[in-house]
């Protein structure tokens, strides 16, 4: 397919592909990702999503169509097309809450994706803590930043427990209640790794919380519990250091501060933590 056709406009796929939808609104709950739409013809719905960010490669688009295509209804919307650097999934109704469901249904749907046929691609963060490093604004690489850096990338990734599809942006924004249960939105970041990476990536309240989830997680994966609290433990530094990363190239993107203040959050969590 010629390059040039990844530069089509909505309004061009709306006319060759979607002739008989109307556009109707933004997509509600497209979290940082905000290039979605919703379209609807009669009763049918469907969010129509562009591959928006330069930095990420073309492919990675299309990886995330197949991981939407390999994974059952019962954890994320049903992809419909994909051409030109455009997807389509079906529109899922219900609600997106600013709180995470309950724990033992949070732990069911994570046991429920970790036990999906892997997708075929490694999540593997040093390449991508090195890639924020250099990145970032040259005034927010600081002395805590490198170190921690340098400290990871002696230890190494923790060896996996279990392997597993997993998601990697699971919080309350990217979960949709529909009637027929919670299902997983915006896959940008999935692949297959420790279903541990997973757990210690969740954007939980407090460390508290996590614990919990790791419990009941446990207790519903038949997993040992300390053996998954520990490798938990052990991928929390490389999460933290990961978000951020983001936020501090999302700072050097938009410019918008209030990625500098996310990230001085993590930071000072960085700290505390040693």
């Amino acid at each position: 397919m010629p390059l040039h056709s990844n530069k089509m406009t909505r309004e061009a796929i709306l006319a060759r592909y979607f002739p008989r939808y109307r556009l109707i609104a933004p997509q509600t709950h497209a979290g940082f990702s905000g290039a979605s739409c919703i379209i609807e013809r009669g009763e049918e719905r469907k969010v129509l999503r562009h591959h928006h960010d330069a930095a990420v490669p073309a492919f990675h688009f299309r990886r995330q169509f197949r991981a939407l295509q390999r994974l059952p209804n019962s954890l994320v919307p049903k992809p419909c097309f994909f051409a030109h650097g455009w997807m389509a999934v079906e529109y899922l109704p219900g609600e997106v809450k600013s709180v995470l469901p309950a724990t033992s249904t949070l732990a069911d749907m994570l046991y429920h994706l970790h036990r999906q046929p892997r997708l075929g691609w490694r999540i593997t963060l040093m390449p991508l803590l090195d890639y924020y490093w250099q990145q970032a604004a040259p005034a927010r690489r600081t002395l805590l930043w490198l170190r921690s850096l340098q400290r990871l990338r002696r230890r190494r990734e923790p060896r996996p427990l279990r392997l597993a599809p997993l998601h990697m942006d699971v919080h309350a924004g990217n979960i949709v209640h529909t009637p027929a249960g919670e299902r997983l939105i915006d896959w940008e970041y999935c692949g297959d790794g420790d279903v541990a990476l997973e757990l210690a990536a969740v954007w939980m309240p407090s460390d508290e919380a996590r614990r919990i989830l790791v419990q009941a997680y446990a207790s519903t994966a038949r997993m040992p519990e300390a053996l998954l609290q520990n490798q938990v433990r052990r991928w929390r530094p490389w999460v933290l250091l990961l978000m951020a990363g983001w936020f501090e190239l999302r700072f050097q993107q938009t410019g918008d501060k209030q990625f500098i203040t996310l990230a001085d959050n993590v930071w000072r969590q960085l700290q505390t933590k040693g």
